[in-house]
């Protein structure tokens, strides 16, 4: 045994029976030196933070007779505040021992374990067939005229290939935006399954019925996504296309008569927003569901929708696995709140922030034309504020953005109503943007829920533009409040060039991954590649805005704003 770790276990004997009372006060000044020999071995990393946390509480109850400390014993389960040292792991669901030498090994079977991707040969034995997938049509199998081999002309993936999750090693915990595993803020790999067409399918093509439905509500860019499924489909020898009419309500609902697909009829649906196929909220028990799939004999699912979609797309996975049907269900992840776990964007994103920014750019204007004016922006974001922080950022011209993630109050010292003041003041006039689920503890809560199951929120755009009237008019300061909410407008355009590649890229990908045998997947883009997650992975909990992000760190400088509590 090394003389470091032999140290340590003297130390902690001894405190323990100095705690519980075997040895007496007389002994103080040994216990005290033998403390600073432990927060010594502590700094060298010989030390665990609970470890130490324990003698600081021991030393303070040795010399004030009982426990001054402010530190709390670090669990690394139930820790409610950032802990020194203290670390877990985002999504990691693996409890770890950071003193054992082989955690990093046991993270990674646990993350190998979590993001395998479920297949068809799970509850099936199934011999897989060359694909039908190809670019160059009339080919030789071996290869063109140049010698080029088909696979790699057609640009297949192989099975083993893998994307890193993240790439950036943070080299401490206070980092801005570090996401870090242990305490020393260890590089570990996070791989992730690549997306594309492969060698080898698990459907006989003209075999296949397809299906395609569009949940939530409206996103710019689900028309693109449903064009290019039912071109790729049609690519490998599908013939049997559907899509399903207004969500998962055209599962159940009488009179709701699937819809024929074809390249011919969708060729220009992306030419306009909206979801060629309608949309709807809530729908029917998972079991209906998937008596409707089963009836109508239904062989690929595609689902496109948010997180309370994806929950639901799983269901209908799990069922159609506990029913042994050879169904692969594959998600597409559409919201433009941008609020999927582990994914860089989802579509109609950037489409969003184009258009709300326009709103702002309106509000700016509203507001320098009048005196004293003030331009109030509310923008979506159920549960997240990255629409209203990169709004913010593109238009350049806002002056407060205020977002769930980071709470703030409007009255008082250092409130939003006091800033406003000063800004009047200097400027003559500024312009706020404020995310839907801002500021919710400000309001009185409806308790009522959509046909979804989610929360409905008090209108806080509302709500800011009263407050702002009535605070100027009681200090007798003039005021003109232009307010303006964009929702709909935003949701209902057409997706802008880079959500159309988007869109076409996962879609694409979306059938590659069905006739790879991939069920219970969603297709997406992580650290710039295109790859395929497990869909339990990623409805967890909605993504939201790290308030230690460099991102939140440029608003902030673009804003000027202060700190609102």
């Amino acid at each position: 045994m090394g003389t470091a770790l032999l140290d340590c276990v003297v130390i902690i004997l001894y405190l323990r029976l100095v705690n519980t009372g075997l040895l007496d006060d007389n002994h103080f000044e040994l216990v005290h030196i033998l403390i600073k020999m432990a927060v010594s071995l502590k700094s060298s990393g010989s030390f665990c933070s609970t470890q130490l946390q324990w003698l600081h509480s021991t030393r303070d109850r040795l010399l004030y007779g009982s426990s001054h400390s402010n530190a709390k014993e670090c669990t690394c389960k139930k820790t409610k505040r950032p802990a020194p040292l203290c670390v877990k792991a985002t999504s990691m669901k693996v409890e770890l021992d950071f003193n054992d030498p082989s955690w990093k090994q046991k993270f990674q079977e646990d993350w190998d374990k979590r993001f395998n991707l479920p297949r068809i040969t799970d509850i099936y034995d199934l011999k897989p067939r060359p694909t039908t997938f190809s670019l160059k049509k009339n080919r030789s199998p071996a290869g063109d005229e140049n010698g080029t081999p088909m696979d790699k002309w057609n640009g297949y993936v192989n099975n083993d290939d893998r994307a890193l999750l993240k790439v950036i090693k943070y080299s401490s915990p206070n980092s801005a935006g570090a996401e870090c595993i242990d305490p020393d803020c260890s590089w570990v790999e996070q791989w992730v399954h690549r997306a594309g067409p492969r060698k080898e399918i698990y459907y006989e093509p003209e075999e296949v019925k397809a299906a395609i439905v569009t949940c939530g509500g409206l996103c710019p860019g689900l028309n693109d996504v449903i064009r290019q499924i039912v071109f790729t489909l049609e690519t490998y020898g599908v013939k049997n296309i559907v899509g399903i009419p207004f969500g998962y309500r055209g599962f159940f609902e009488k009179g709701l008569k699937e819809m024929p697909l074809s390249r011919h009829l969708v060729e220009n649906i992306n030419l306009a927003g909206g979801s060629f196929l309608g949309v709807s909220r809530g729908g029917a028990k998972t079991s209906e569901i998937v008596d409707s799939i089963q009836a109508r004999r239904i062989d690929m699912l595609f689902v496109l929708g948010g997180n309370g979609t994806h929950a639901g797309a799983n269901a209908i996975h799990e069922e159609c696995r506990k029913r042994k049907l050879k169904v692969s269900v594959v998600a597409v992840p559409k919201t433009i709140d941008n609020d999927i776990l582990l994914m860089d964007k989802t579509f109609g994103f950037d489409t969003a922030v184009e258009e709300a920014q326009r709103a702002i750019n309106s509000a700016y204007i509203e507001a320098r034309s009048a005196y004293h004016g003030i331009g109030l922006v509310k923008l979506m974001g159920r549960s997240s504020g990255f629409i209203a922080m990169h709004a913010s950022l593109s238009s350049g011209q806002v002056d407060v953005c205020l977002i769930p993630e980071v709470p703030f109050t409007l009255d008082g010292e250092y409130g939003v109503l006091r800033h406003l003041e000063h800004l009047l003041k200097t400027k003559g006039f500024c312009v706020i943007c404020v995310a839907e689920a801002a500021g919710q503890e400000l309001l009185q809560k409806s308790g009522a829920t959509d046909a979804s199951g989610n929360v409905i929120l008090s209108d806080i755009g509302v709500h800011m533009q009263q407050k702002i009237k009535m605070h100027f008019k009681d200090i007798g300061v003039p005021a003109d409040v232009k307010y303006i909410d964009p929702t709909y407008m935003v949701r209902a355009c057409r997706a802008n060039a880079s959500d159309a590649i988007l869109c076409t890229v996962l879609g694409q990908n979306a059938v590659h991954g069905a006739f790879a045998g991939f069920s219970g997947i969603t297709s997406c883009i992580c650290n710039t590649h295109y790859v395929y997650l497990p869909i339990t992975e990623v409805i967890t909990a909605p993504k939201r805005v790290n308030p230690n992000s460099r991102m939140w760190h440029r608003c902030l400088t673009s804003t000027g704003q202060p700190d609102f509590h």
